[in-house]
């Protein structure tokens, strides 16, 4: 799938599942389960142990054509530290990347195989320079040490940024982000904190559910 129209699905769907687990498998699971609920991005930390298997096991499950357009899933990496991993994970099949922090060499890395990168922002100025390398959507991170009205006051200097917030997003206040002028949100822990309790992984599908009622509600409303 080519970069832009990529981009489009993922700002299309809205949501996306960032997922951590203690294995491969667990992982697998967790996605399927999030994506059973309805959620089709699927972001998979490289701090999970076998991250690139899992990577590569989705990818080609989930893999977008026109025969499996209800099935399928944009599945990507995060926590992605410098340009090696990116690139692993990116040979494994990774869609997108996804960045705690803004690193430069890494961005290069993605824009030389037209792959979206997310790096984590802040600051004005770490938007900005996210910006100047050609970064298209930035992640505001951590989320929860900021109010959604943060977007619109960094929209006044840089109204051509696009803002996904992550950490802290919840189903409490998914809708004023999106509200706020977020292209899109990233839910961590609070999808899979129940599963990983019980055991159970259809929690996870349920609760994808509810994020995705959530999210539509607040674009009809937006």
């Amino acid at each position: 799938m080519k970069k832009l129209e990529l981009l489009h699905k993922m700002f299309e769907q809205g949501v996306v599942a960032v997922l951590r687990a203690d294995s491969a498998d667990q992982v697998v699971q967790m996605a399927e389960q999030a994506i059973a609920g309805g959620i089709k991005v699927i972001e998979i930390t490289l701090t999970v142990p076998g991250a690139l298997q899992a990577i590569e096991r989705l990818s080609q499950k989930y893999s977008w054509n026109a025969a499996n357009e209800e099935e399928f899933a944009i599945i990507g990496a995060g926590t992605v530290l410098e340009p090696q991993s990116a690139r692993a994970a990116i040979m494994a099949g990774s869609e997108f990347i996804v960045g705690p922090a803004l690193n430069p060499e890494t961005v290069k890395l993605c824009n030389l195989y037209r792959v979206p990168i997310l790096p984590g922002v802040m600051t004005i100025a770490e938007v900005q320079s996210a910006l100047e390398l050609g970064v298209d959507v930035v992640k505001l991170f951590p989320g929860n040490v900021y109010d959604p009205s943060i977007i619109k006051t960094m929209k006044g200097p840089l109204p051509q940024a696009n803002f996904m917030p992550t950490g802290g997003v919840s189903l409490s206040n998914l809708g004023d982000w999106i509200k706020g002028g977020a292209v899109a949100v990233g839910i961590g822990s609070d999808l899979t904190a129940e599963a990983v309790k019980t055991g159970d992984m259809t929690h996870v599908r349920r609760k994808a559910e509810q994020y995705m009622d959530v999210y539509r509600k607040a674009v009809q409303e937006k």
